[in-house]
């Protein structure tokens, strides 16, 4: 597996990106209609997740659990969660 493969990953017309910044670790998410959605966390990965409905978007809301910034990212998508990818590389966000 490459790198490429862990940081990427495209299902159910919706495709995720995991990249860390200097200061974050970012997923965003792109939907084919054009919709986007992102979580970002501090790079040390410990802090709260924030949901922003682009990368370099506005914070909408802060989560603790991976698992409710998926939820949020599946209503600014207008998908299921369960729907959503995710990249390997970015399966360890949360606290």
């Amino acid at each position: 597996m490459t790198d490429a493969d862990e940081r990427t990953a495209d299902a159910n017309g919706i495709t995720a990106t995991y990249e860390e910044t200097e200061t974050e670790r970012l997923l965003t998410f792109e939907h084919e209609t054009g919709t986007t959605a992102a979580i970002a966390q501090n790079r040390e990965g410990y802090a709260m997740l924030k949901v922003r409905p682009a990368a370099d978007g506005d914070e909408l809301e802060r989560y603790y659990g991976f698992d409710m910034a998926l939820d949020h990212v599946g209503e600014l998508l207008a998908v299921s969660p369960h729907d959503l990818p995710i990249p390997d590389a970015a399966a360890d966000m949360g606290m």
